[in-house]
């Protein structure tokens, strides 16, 4: 995503920025190509909070309001935010501008005072701290600021060091900027804490695919898809895997079967990529 007054993510990764979900790793399995890995990565969400952000003891309906005016109608829900805040609205007035600024594509703003709103409030939950750091972070990586990122969600794991979402941001935010062995790091303990984690395995394959240590990947994407027979991230990562082997038809097979499974996807997307390359001849 481009920051920019005028720029708006899609609805549904603004939602899953606010109540949580998976993180989006399918773009470290694009093409191992770095033109379109850059290409792939402008493209691509910035992963999503597995945090809930909860606010005790407040108004849930005005905070709700706030949020969806938000989601619904960026620069008016930012006004209303706005004037909430400023007539003492508190920590939530503030989430809800910025969350409003991260509608609007201001992403670096909208990390800005997120962070600015956890190391304020020392008096809040730890949970709430912890979440308004690991959005921060995730404003960031949205903003391309990965070493930004990194170091929002370091804070984040100083409060919570086994705390897997953040783990999985924070290694995202590391392969991005190419440091692929503190990716591999982060990956190591959240497969130590959860051996079938099926994401952090085909992460940890597409890490291992560009340190150069393929027979590393291939076992993960194994061990991935024991662990989820379907998932789309570890089949895209085998047909990468097969085609730096040699075994077209392989490759093409895991592709074919990811565009089959989930068409709109990322991963559709990359692995159709990966097949136009595949059935380009060299003169």
């Amino acid at each position: 995503m481009v920051a920019g007054s005028q720029a708006r993510p899609e609805h549904s990764a603004l939602r899953a920025f606010l109540v949580g979900g998976l993180a989006l790793f399918l773009a470290l399995a694009a093409p191992a190509e770095a033109a379109e890995k850059k290409a792939k990565k402008k493209a691509s969400a910035p992963p999503a909070a597995t945090t809930d952000l909860s606010w005790t003891g407040v108004g849930s309906a005005q905070y709700d309001a706030c949020i969806k005016a938000a989601l619904d109608d960026p620069k008016s829900g930012f006004d209303r935010a706005t004037e909430w805040r400023d007539t003492g609205g508190g920590a939530p007035a503030k989430h809800c501008v910025a969350v409003a600024l991260y509608a609007l594509g201001e992403y670096g703003e909208a990390a800005t005072r997120l962070e600015a709103l956890a190391n304020e409030g020392k008096t809040l939950p730890r949970a709430l701290r912890i979440a308004l750091l690991g959005q921060s972070g995730e404003a960031w990586m949205a903003e391309n600021q990965y070493d930004r990122a990194k170091a929002v969600f370091g804070a984040a794991l100083k409060l919570s060091p086994n705390d897997v979402g953040l783990l999985m941001q924070r290694s995202l935010a590391e392969a991005w900027s190419e440091d692929y062995f503190e990716a591999i790091d982060d990956l190591n303990k959240i497969i130590d804490l959860e051996p079938d984690h099926a994401d952090a395995l085909a992460f940890r394959a597409t890490a291992y695919r560009y340190v150069g240590s393929n027979e590393l990947a291939a076992d993960d994407v194994e061990r991935a898809l024991k662990a989820q027979p379907n998932h789309l991230g570890a089949m895209l990562e085998r047909g990468i895997l097969n085609r730096l082997d040699g075994d077209k038809k392989e490759a093409r097979a895991d592709w074919m079967a990811v565009i089959r499974l989930a068409p709109e996807s990322p991963a559709a997307e990359a692995a159709r990529n990966n097949l136009e390359k595949l059935d380009v001849k060299v003169e």
